[in-house]
């Protein structure tokens, strides 16, 4: 049973012959003492409540409200309904325990797709599969992991993942987002369309609308051509949002206007758009210490993360050390055709004991790395160790500032001019002795007003 409460009879009415069409008991309560009566009584298996149940619009009543019914039931789904001006009563819900909040005026695809998904969310039970038992009932085979705590996040991507829920997956660079961002779309009802990933940290302010939702001809100067957007792309499919962190203010709202309403306009154009894909962001960065700080929208980061995935470092999960160098070696005996590559059980457990700050995108690195320069087909110790002296991802060596003596801002911008000078101004090479792309070197040039001359060949 689903229970509406609202004090416009209107609105109970519509919702109510909207989710009744798709196979749902409704219940309808138009103050706050006939919802807490109907909580009291009976079990809803999620409720959809009004901030306001007067002419007062302070929304006060219906977090009271909310406030009672977490007393009452503790895990019952609770979507909001508000506008868009109430957004920030609508962030107040939800750290009351609301688990998602919809605008007026509502689409009713959106309000049937976050129903389903909350309760579907609601419904799904932890069972601690072994290994072998999720790989028979998911699609999980490029993501090597026995590790205890992969194996939980490996059940709760397959328990997620028949839902559109929107899905944030923090973690160190290198620990594998993408792989884990793919998963959910490959065992999704999503996976024969589209799955678009974007590198937000990639993308200018200025070039956002375009990139995100397309231009058309002559919409801004050298716009010769119409271009799609990364939305479009994904339609019916998964967009997977890279890098959000680094995501402008100015783009945040325009971002969060897409995912609050599922509509976008061409830039160019006055025609909106309907959207319907399921969002996966990803990031390295502490969003709600961003928040703290105001360089993170509190209301997108809700947005944003109905689920939350903390993918562990590799210094986490060193018993899976083996597993993947063993499938980095498989892979390239028939890249580099030789069919005797091993690596000593003394090699092995001397990799296990790295701190390996670039997670698993180092250990392949410097797997691949040991095989080009050895001639030998068992790799041992020394190898590894000769390859780990010369990789850009050591530290022990880095003298760092003393704290307090320089900003992490500051510090960036000397990186990158280093970085510039170092390659004669050779965009490819600066960027990837930083580890970004060449977009995310040029947008910091933009940001920092560096100025440079592109000598690429």
């Amino acid at each position: 049973m689903i229970l509406i409460v609202d004090d416009d009879i209107a609105v109970r009415t519509s919702l109510a012959l909207l989710l009744e069409s798709a196979g749902n008991k409704v219940l309808t309560a138009e103050n706050a003492e006939d919802a807490l009566s109907v909580v009291s009584q009976q079990v809803p298996k999620l409720i959809i409540l009004d901030l306001n149940f007067s002419i007062d619009t302070s929304g006060r009543e219906g977090m009271e409200l909310l406030k009672n019914i977490r007393a009452i039931d503790s895990g019952v789904p609770v979507v909001l309904i508000t506008g868009w001006a109430s957004i920030d009563l609508a962030v107040q819900g939800m750290k009351l325990g609301a688990n998602d909040f919809i605008n007026k005026p509502w689409n009713n695809e959106h309000v049937l797709q976050s129903v389903n998904t909350l309760l579907d969310l609601h419904t799904a039970k932890t069972k601690h599969s072994t290994r072998r038992q999720l790989d028979q009932q998911y699609n999980f085979k490029q993501i090597i992991a026995e590790d205890p705590v992969m194996l939980s996040i490996l059940e709760t991507i397959g328990q997620v993942a028949g839902t559109d829920a929107s899905v944030l997956i923090l973690g160190e660079s290198g620990t594998g987002k993408e792989l884990i961002a793919e998963a959910i779309h490959e065992n999704s009802q999503r996976r024969n369309k589209p799955f678009v990933k974007v590198n937000l940290g990639g993308i200018s302010s200025t070039l956002f609308e375009s990139e995100m939702f397309g231009h058309v001809r002559g919409a801004f100067t050298d716009a010769r051509f119409d271009r799609t957007g990364r939305f479009e792309m994904a339609h019916r499919g998964t967009i997977f949002l890279d890098e959000i962190g680094e995501l402008e203010a100015g783009s945040q709202v325009k971002l969060l206007r897409v995912l609050q309403d599922r509509t976008y306009e061409v830039l160019g154009s006055s025609r909106s758009k309907m959207v319907d894909a399921r969002v996966v962001c990803a990031t390295n960065k502490n969003l709600l210490e961003m928040v703290g700080s105001g360089t993170f929208r509190e209301d997108l980061l809700y947005r944003i993360n109905l689920i939350t995935i903390h993918l562990p470092s590799l210094r986490e999960r060193k018993s899976d050390i083996p597993l993947l160098v063993n499938f980095f070696i498989d892979n390239l005996k028939e890249i580099y055709n030789r069919p005797y590559l091993s690596v000593s059980s003394a090699a092995m457990k001397w990799l296990q004991q790295l701190e390996l700050p670039g997670n698993i995108r180092q250990l392949k690195n410097l797997v691949e790395r040991s095989i080009l320069v050895s001639r030998n087909n068992e790799l041992g110790i020394d190898d590894f160790k000769t390859q780990l002296e010369v990789s850009p991802v050591k530290k022990q060596n880095v003298q760092l500032p003393g704290v307090g003596s320089i900003t992490l801002e500051e510090m960036e911008i000397e990186m990158v001019r280093r970085a510039m000078n170092f390659h004669h101004n050779k965009i490819t090479k600066a960027a990837a002795s930083l580890g970004i792309t060449r977009n995310a070197l040029y947008r910091r040039l933009e940001k920092y007003q560096i100025p440079y001359h592109d000598d690429e060949d």
